[in-house]
Parts: structure tokens; C-alpha cells; sequence
């Protein structure tokens, strides 16, 4: 009887054994079916792993409208705000920088979109600034303003450009919703010509002697010859969206456009329209409407990205290579070179709506302006280079005396800074509105 229930016993326990690793297999080729059909692995041997996910995106998420701003995005991303060192600020430059304004003047209805310029300033000191559907001119050496022109129309229709043309001209190019381009002569206070081209707004501007350049939000840009009949000599198509700005080189060869493509294009004077831009380049991953041309080096042009990019990019012009990038943090909205140094200012959006100067090639940071309490959507160079107006969403200009000319022929020469400080024993100390 022990010899059969110890038999009996061992036979169980070689059951119980084959039961388990019969188990431990079967535990095994689960694991891989799961891992094969749940999380895409690899367990079963020639499964098409993707024919089981229970979630595949096929398609990227579609691109937000517009320069879309989000801001938990940029307040948490960015690396807070870089405080300006007061020692290695002097080493910089030599000169005295005010951080507060000179002036303050209320532009109400000043548009708050990032895609429109809206200020000019000319070689006679004349500043024009296009509020909803109207075009002031403002005297920065007497403090006069004047209406030139309002546009008739629904609420719908606005000014969405406004450009001097070069060398002390008294004509001044006005971009509108509808997608016209007006030329007004200022002195005569009437309208020249009204020129077509565009089938919706044209948000930029740009001269280059008598050809006038327009961007438009339906992605082209039509150079106009504005001596002749027929003006459009060349329709330039190279973007997929709004242009958002447009500037031509000092030595008139090279037009820059920027659109809400994020792309930047590089144009030569000679293209016509079926021509292609000499240069497409996609580097940044926002919209790019800051573009400015340096008057130091030939063909190193500047340009910012939106809200998405945030970064000031060099290039050189005739090459189209990267020549360097630098995040600032924020929302890159308007470029302006120092003429006097190699300095550069950038105005920003969220977070601190401030201006930064920056010294080149370093990209050291020299100071920062703050004040605007919203995006800084434009500026402007006084005629002798001594003072930037920058205009915000808040619905006021500044006046910052941040450039400064040559210590030689600083005392021989009586500048927009002298002509703003005068104004203010005159008409605008009183009237401290544009309109």
C-alpha cells in the first residue's frame, strides 16, 4: 500500500510540474500577444502591430489661425525675465540711455493685429500713424497734426499700411482693407492715384525709389512702378498666406518679404512674375513680419518670428545661409538698427510687452525699456537716427531717446529729440492726443 501511494504521489508532482511549466508558456505567448496587439511591440513574429492600436493618428493636428498666442505656453517656456547687468551694460556702450520715454501720446484705435503697419516716420520729421480708418500726421519739430485722409466705408474698412517714400518725398503710400493702395501728396493734401493688384487687405509696404512694393493677405506682392499708367510691373508669389512684411536693402537690390507662412523670401529687383525668389527660407516657426536690413554690412539682414518662434535670425542677403539665432523669449514684433552703432532694437509681446537693445554681433543684451502694457507692435527712426517711436496695442506712443549720433556732431545738429523737446512748451503740451 506505500509503494502505490508514494507511486501515486510522484505522479501528481510530475503533473503539478507539467501543469506549470505549461502555464509559464502559455503566460509568455499572452505577454507577447498583448505587447504585440496593445502597445506595438514586437512578440509575435511577422504581426503588423499597427492593424491593432487602439488609438493612430494618421494626421497631424491642424495649425492654429494667425499668430496664436498662448500664454501659459510663453510664461512657462520662457526662461523668465533676463535682468540687465548695470557693470556690463556700461562696458557696452558708452553713452547715457534714459530708460523712460521722452513722450507719451494716446493713439486711440490704434488697430491691435500684429499682421498691419501702421507707422511711418520721413526725412521732415513728419510721423504718420493710420488709427482705424484714419491717417494723421504728426510734426515732431512744430507739434502740429494734421488729418490727411479717412476712408469711407463700413466698420469693416480700415487702414492697414502706411509708408513715406524715400529721400524727403512729400508722398506717402496708404495700404486699406479692401486691398486698394492709395499715393497721397501730403503738401497738396489730396490723392494722387488709387492702384490696384490685391484681392484683400494689404497689411505692408516698401519703397524702393519709385517702385512701391505691397503685401497682401492674399500671399502675394505686386511691385508697382507709380510713374506709370500701368503700374504693376511684377506679381510675386512665393508665400501661402498673409504678407506681413516687406522691406527693401539699402543698396535697392534685394526685397525681403516675410508672411504668416513662416517663411522668409529673398527677391531680386529684376524678378518678374514668373520668376521665383532667389531665396526660400523656413527657418522660423512663426510668422515673420520684423524684417530690417543693416546699414553697417552689406546684406546682413535681421528678421523676428511670432509668438511661436520668438527668435531674432541673421542672414546673410545675397547667400540666404543662417548666419545666427537667438531666442529673446517672447514675440518678436518690429526690428530697428541703431544707425550710428551696431546695435539692435526689438519691441515684444507677452509677457513684458518691452523694447530690448541688443549689441551686434554679440547679441549681448544692453538694456531693456519698458512701459507699453500691451504687444509692441511697431516703431520708427527719427530722421537723424537719435530717437525710436514705438506704437503698442495699449494705444499709445513713446518716444525713446535710445540712439544717439557721433559725440563730433552731436552739438551741431538739432534733432528729433531737441524738436520733441520744444514741443512740449507748444501745441501738444496741451493736446496730448493724436486725433
Amino acid at each position: 500500500m506505500k509503494d502505490a501511494a508514494d507511486d501515486a504521489a510522484a505522479e501528481g508532482d510530475d503533473e503539478a510540474n507539467n501543469n506549470s511549466i505549461v502555464a509559464e508558456a502559455n503566460k509568455g505567448e499572452y505577454q507577447a500577444a498583448l505587447s504585440s496587439s496593445f502597445l506595438g511591440g514586437c512578440g509575435v513574429a511577422g504581426d503588423d502591430s499597427s492593424s491593432h492600436r487602439i488609438l493612430s493618428f494618421k494626421d497631424k493636428a491642424p495649425a492654429p489661425k494667425g499668430d496664436t498666442v498662448n500664454n501659459l505656453k510663453i510664461l512657462y517656456s520662457s526662461s523668465g525675465p533676463s535682468m540687465v547687468n548695470k557693470s556690463q551694460a556700461a562696458k557696452l556702450v558708452s553713452r547715457q540711455i534714459p530708460s523712460a520715454p521722452s513722450r507719451i501720446l494716446d493713439a486711440p484705435d490704434l488697430l491691435d493685429d500684429y499682421y498691419l503697419n501702421l507707422l511711418s516716420w520721413n526725412d521732415s520729421n513728419i510721423l504718420a500713424v493710420a488709427l482705424y480708418q484714419t491717417v494723421y500726421l504728426w510734426n515732431a519739430g512744430t507739434g502740429d497734426i494734421q488729418e490727411l485722409c479717412t476712408l469711407e466705408g463700413g466698420d469693416d474698412t480700415y487702414v492697414s499700411s502706411v509708408s513715406w517714400v524715400q529721400e524727403g518725398g512729400a508722398h506717402v503710400a496708404v495700404g486699406t482693407s479692401g486691398g486698394g493702395t492709395q499715393l497721397w501728396d501730403v503738401q497738396a493734401g489730396k490723392q494722387l492715384r488709387s492702384m490696384n493688384g490685391h484681392t484683400e487687405r494689404v497689411g505692408s509696404l516698401a519703397w524702393n525709389r519709385h517702385i512701391l512694393s505691397s503685401g497682401g493677405r492674399d500671399s502675394i506682392v505686386v511691385n508697382h512702378d507709380v510713374r506709370i499708367a500701368r503700374h504693376n510691373v511684377a506679381t510675386l508669389s512665393g508665400h501661402s498666406q498673409e504678407v506681413c512684411g516687406l522691406t527693401w536693402s539699402p543698396d535697392g537690390l534685394t526685397l525681403a518679404s516675410g508672411g504668416n507662412d513662416n517663411k522668409l523670401c529673398l527677391w531680386d529687383a529684376a524678378t518678374s512674375s514668373t520668376s521665383s525668389a532667389r531665396h526660400t527660407l523656413t527657418d522660423h516657426q512663426a510668422a515673420v513680419k520684423a524684417l530690417a536690413w543693416s546699414p553697417h554690412e552689406r546684406n546682413l539682414l535681421a528678421t523676428g518670428g511670432g509668438t511661436a518662434d520668438r527668435c531674432i535670425k541673421f542672414w546673410n542677403g545675397q547667400t540666404g545661409a543662417l548666419l545666427n539665432s537667438i531666442d529673446t523669449g517672447s514675440q518678436v514684433c518690429a526690428l530697428q538698427w541703431n544707425p550710428y552703432e551696431k546695435e539692435l532694437l526689438s519691441s515684444h509681446g507677452f509677457a513684458r510687452n518691452q523694447l530690448c537693445l541688443w549689441k551686434y554681433p554679440t547679441m549681448a543684451k544692453i538694456k531693456e525699456f519698458e512701459g507699453h502694457t500691451s504687444r509692441v507692435l511697431h516703431m520708427a527712426c527719427s530722421p537723424d537716427g537719435s530717437t525710436v517711436v514705438s506704437a503698442a496695442a495699449d494705444e499709445t506712443l513713446r518716444f525713446w531717446n535710445i540712439f544717439a549720433p557721433p559725440a563730433k556732431a552731436a552739438g551741431g545738429k538739432r534733432g528729433a529729440a531737441d524738436s520733441v523737446g520744444r514741443a512740449k512748451s507748444k501745441k501738444l503740451s496741451k493736446t496730448m492726443h493724436i486725433r
